[in-house]
């Protein structure tokens, strides 16, 4: 059920509400800068439809979000940590006033940091929030096979399959250290972070499945770790 479009009334009163959350963000030549808005979204309104008995509602996707690292890259469009800190604080703090748990679903790693501040304030403030991310155990990092199945499947008309090239494929831990300090154009001057070619629109299906099976089950155990991030369900792979 989609928030937007509503108009306000007795129905929305204690709904739980999913709130996607992206970044308008390079993702190399061949995907486009809004890929983890676009898959946030999907993985939100498959959500909703598995939990309509809740019933689950989806907030307006937050486009931009704290992206510092890929500026580097023409088109990216950062807030940052501290401005998506205070949105997320003041969205929840609004939308409480008349539904039930807030649910934040970021499609970008770049906003955990934001949100795990921001969900601790709101949770020591005594709101019903948490969060979870799009991020799946041995998928490459940033542009690459993963996310361009996930938009071949989404928008396959916004995907340059012949522009997509790899980037380096080693285990972003191996490069975090300087990618942190210099950004993702000093580990990769194309801004991939895996290679993205084999990917297939059936794959980005079965992703996108494999994410809103595992986020409706996160959602109706609400579990939480220390950081107000969703625990994943047993035998899911690493936490959220």
């Amino acid at each position: 059920m989609d928030l937007g479009p509503r108009t306000s009334g007795a129905a929305l009163r204690g709904a739980t509400v999913l709130v996607p959350l992206g970044a308008v963000e390079q993702h190399g030549a061949h995907l486009p800068l809004h890929t983890d808005s676009l898959v946030a979204r999907a993985v939100c309104d498959g959500v909703a439809e598995r939990l309509a008995d809740l019933p689950a509602v989806v907030a307006p996707t937050v486009e931009y979000g704290a992206s510092g690292e890929h500026e580097g890259f023409p088109g990216t469009v950062s807030i940052g940590t501290d401005a998506l800190l205070h949105l997320v604080v003041e969205l929840v703090r609004s939308a409480r006033r008349w539904c039930g748990p807030v649910v934040l679903v970021t499609g970008h790693g770049g906003n955990a940091q934001a949100l795990v501040h921001a969900v601790r304030q709101l949770r020591w403030e005594g709101h019903d929030v948490s969060w979870t991310s799009c991020a799946e155990p041995g998928w490459d990092a940033h542009a690459g096979r993963a996310e361009t199945s996930m938009v071949l499947a989404l928008d396959p008309a916004s995907v340059r399959t012949e522009a997509a090239a790899p980037g380096p494929t080693r285990p972003v831990g191996e490069l975090l250290a300087r990618l942190r300090a210099e950004g993702v154009a000093a580990v990769s001057p194309s801004g991939v972070l895996g290679d993205p070619r084999g990917a297939s629109a059936a794959e980005g299906r079965a992703h996108l499945e494999q994410l809103v099976e595992r986020v409706a089950r996160q959602v109706r155990a609400a579990a939480v770790d220390e950081d107000g991030c969703l625990v994943r369900p047993q035998g899911s792979g690493v936490p959220a």
